[in-house]
């Protein structure tokens, strides 16, 4: 505060702006041309002294950039005579797995995961009962189909096709967002699926869990084919609860325990 005339008058606070380096800023520039398709998969990026007065930057400045979107995974640098920097398309794989690796680091159990899953599945249910097409109910019948030739190998249902009526469930509510937060929870559940599958792969539970969970699968697709949007999304929220009370025996084991 100042006093001018009599008046008190406020001054702006000083305020502290981080200027980004010229690596960070050449990085930005080679990712926002990766990611609007302006450079595609496997295209090698031009060679360095070029890349040096397009943005008249020194080697080491632009080795910096290198590093940065290579640790992000959307470049790689190959050795040899045919080396340099290569694109790669982001990956949501490698989303998921930083993601794994902080919810290790804060002791995430299982359960957490689960109840994040429930949350976003089924408003991602809600979303498609909402505004389904015909074209979705195609696909949503052919999932239901495979299903069914999978019963007669519950393990091979459990495998290769359960996760994947989740994921389309996902796909066709077409939220970009959802569809990236998903992937990345299905990725850790993937894991953990598959450490409960080779523990109680010679049970006899398994058939009748398979059964159960193909029924669901009809039921939930009977609700969006009928748009009854509260009752799917809480049908779906319902199952998926008693899906993570059926995989989870110790509510304390963690995301930690699943991907050590």
């Amino acid at each position: 505060m100042t006093k001018e005339g009599g008046l008190v008058v406020a001054t702006p606070k000083s305020t502290v702006v981080r200027v980004p380096k010229a690596g960070e800023m050449v990085a930005a520039q080679l990712r926002r041309q990766i990611v609007t398709g302006q450079l595609k998969e496997g295209d090698a990026l031009p060679p360095e002294s070029a890349l040096m007065v397009q943005f008249g930057v020194s080697r080491p400045t632009l080795r910096e950039a290198f590093r940065i979107l290579e640790s992000e995974q959307i470049i790689q640098i190959r050795r040899g005579a045919r080396g340099g920097a290569h694109v790669l398309v982001p990956d949501v794989a490698a989303a998921g797995r930083y993601a794994g690796t902080l919810l290790q680091y804060r002791g995430t159990t299982l359960a957490d995961l689960h109840h994040a899953r429930g949350v976003l599945e089924s408003t991602a249910v809600g979303t498609l009962a909402r505004k389904r097409t015909a074209a979705d109910l195609r696909r949503l019948e052919g999932a239901l189909a495979e299903g069914e030739e999978f019963l007669g190998d519950p393990i091979a249902f459990a495998e290769e096709h359960d996760l994947q009526f989740h994921r389309l469930l996902a796909e066709l509510a077409g939220n970009q967002t959802m569809i990236v937060l998903l992937d990345m929870v299905f990725a850790i559940i993937e894991r953990h699926n598959q450490s409960f599958i080779n523990a109680h792969r010679n049970d006899g539970s398994a058939e009748p869990s398979v059964r159960a969970t193909q029924r669901a699968h009809r039921r939930i697709v009977d609700l969006i084919r009928a748009k009854e949007t509260d009752k799917a999304v809480a049908f779906w929220r319902r199952h998926l609860d008693q899906v993570s009370e059926y995989m989870i025996s110790d509510p304390a084991e963690t995301v930690l325990d699943v991907l050590s």
